[in-house]
């Protein structure tokens, strides 16, 4: 199948450029498998696999972009390639401004530490100062609404209160990129359509958005655009509706 290519028609502010990505299996099916091999002095056979291969795309500030395809496509390790937290094993990812990625429910939150503490924590790696923390504190919370349980050590949290407040404080950052990979699944429905009219006065404002998620619905309510994995390859990239569509096939 042809690939399209999408020029942005603004400047762009993330740059994915002939970007392959490749991890190491090992063929054992278990720990009791490994340590029984590595008993007998038996080698543990490996291979790679290849998550990504040779992806390219620009992506303009202010646009919202879906991520789409299957499961085990390569969507997810797109995301993280451009939050940081992988690097590519060839090709080179860049972004313009200040990144904040919600990839892993609860990623970055330290369970030990009460969600207050997580507050000051994560906003602090985004890069938010003290004095802006406690300016944009209360309105943190009041957008989680888990304000009676700020005070509560994390690991008592559900996934949805993770999500709550690993949201709120990603959107009060005065961040350049958003990234979003299906959290916005977790959580009820009052408080994912507060999340989606949040994104869109974050995009209207020259926020960039990639958003990696199932839901075509919301893909087509918050992205113009679509880019579709198949097999670790770009197989489209145009608009939102024909990307979904090519998913589909």
């Amino acid at each position: 199948m042809s690939q399209i290519i999408v020029e942005t028609t603004t400047s762009p502010c993330i740059v994915v450029d002939h970007v392959s990505k490749r991890f190491l299996r090992r063929n054992t099916h278990s720990f009791k498998e490994a340590f029984v091999s590595w008993i007998k002095r038996r080698k543990v056979r490996a291979d790679t696999f290849t998550a990504l291969d040779d992806i390219s795309f620009q992506i303009g500030q202010g646009e919202a972009v879906g991520i789409l395809g299957l499961n085990g496509s390569g969507k997810s390790t797109t995301l993280k390639l451009i939050s940081g937290v992988l690097e590519p094993d060839s090709g080179g990812v860049f972004t313009r401004g200040r990144v904040a990625g919600l990839i892993e429910v609860g990623a970055g939150f330290h369970p030990d530490l009460s969600g207050r503490e997580n507050v000051y924590l994560n906003a602090a790696i985004l890069g938010m100062g003290r004095k802006e923390i406690d300016e944009r504190f209360d309105d943190i919370v009041a957008f989680s609404e888990i304000g009676e349980f700020i005070d509560q050590e994390v690991k008592h949290y559900s996934s949805g209160m993770f999500m709550r407040l690993a949201f709120s404080v990603a959107i009060h950052v005065d961040v350049d990129i958003l990234l979003v990979d299906e959290v916005l699944s977790v959580g009820d429905a009052p408080f994912r359509a507060k999340c989606y009219t949040k994104i869109r006065e974050l995009t209207a404002r020259g926020v960039t958005m990639v958003v990696v998620s199932h839901d075509t619905k919301m893909i087509k309510e918050l992205c113009a655009r679509g880019i579709v994995i198949r097999k670790g390859r770009k197989i489209f990239d145009g608009a939102i509706d024909e990307a979904v569509d090519q998913v589909a096939r």
